[in-house]
């Protein structure tokens, strides 16, 4: 499960799942862009900063790591009601200000589904290491009334890559975004997205535990520099999205 490292700080993949893309919904794409507009450039808040990180996140990055968060979330609900499971929460489209955030991304028959999104080449399940404890808890709600403990994670892939779209376009240029030309720069692109696959809060205990970690400024696959440190999970050893309708159907018994 590990990835094999090189060197001192270099690590590289070693079981890969292939992107097998699905259409999205043009009312999902609508639903997620006017959440992400509202949320970066209206009323809501982000952190600038990842946690445990040191690069100042700009508007571009915060807009598409937000607007496809989103995209995921909403997939994933769509996904389990067309397999015909019922006691589930929508995605929450509050725009929340500093110090308020949405606690947990789904909840299906009472279980705490925490929703990852990532690039359509991308194949591994991130966690910020800063973000969580040995006990697996998610350490930013430990002190609150807020969920600490998720029972599956879930991850997601989509494409196109939206942050390198948005490093062409002139939109950002200016103190006051466009939203008719970027929701036109979204609307050009063909959207699609794969379930990459799930793991169990047991899965995310065993690689704290046995410290599935690359550290901040390491090198993924030789190139890619680390802005924190993170846990990982390969997505070759994430489990099929089947795995989790199992799960979650074993819930209503």
């Amino acid at each position: 499960m590990k990835l094999t490292k090189k060197n001192t700080n270099e690590y590289y993949i070693n079981n890969k799942k292939s992107f097998c893309g699905v259409p999205i919904s043009r009312e999902i794409i609508n639903k997620s862009f006017e959440f992400a507009f509202q949320m970066v450039f209206e009323d809501g808040h982000h952190r600038a900063h990842r946690s445990g990180g040191v690069n100042k996140r700009c508007r571009r990055e915060l807009f598409a790591n937000t607007f496809q968060g989103k995209i995921a979330e909403f997939i994933l609900y769509q996904k389990l009601i067309s397999s015909g499971l019922k006691d589930i929460e929508s995605p929450d489209t509050t725009i929340h200000g500093k110090g308020i955030w949405d606690d947990v991304d789904l909840v299906c028959n009472q279980k705490k589904i925490n929703i990852k999104s990532t690039v359509f080449f991308a194949n591994l399940l991130l966690l910020e290491k800063k973000d969580w404890n040995t006990k697996g808890e998610y350490t930013p709600n430990l002190n609150v009334d807020a969920t600490k403990n998720y029972d599956y994670f879930v991850l997601i892939r989509l494409k196109p890559d939206l942050k390198n779209i948005l490093k062409k376009q002139d939109i950002f240029d200016s103190v006051a975004i466009d939203k008719i030309e970027l929701k036109g720069t979204i609307d050009n692109e063909n959207w699609e997205f794969d379930f990459a696959g799930v793991c169990t809060l047991k899965t995310i205990k065993h690689i704290i535990k046995e410290a599935y970690c690359m550290p901040q400024n390491s090198l993924l696959n030789g190139t890619l520099k680390m802005d924190a440190s993170n846990y990982y999970i390969q997505c070759g050893n994430l489990k099929d999205y089947s795995y989790l309708i199992e799960e979650l159907n074993k819930q209503k018994t």
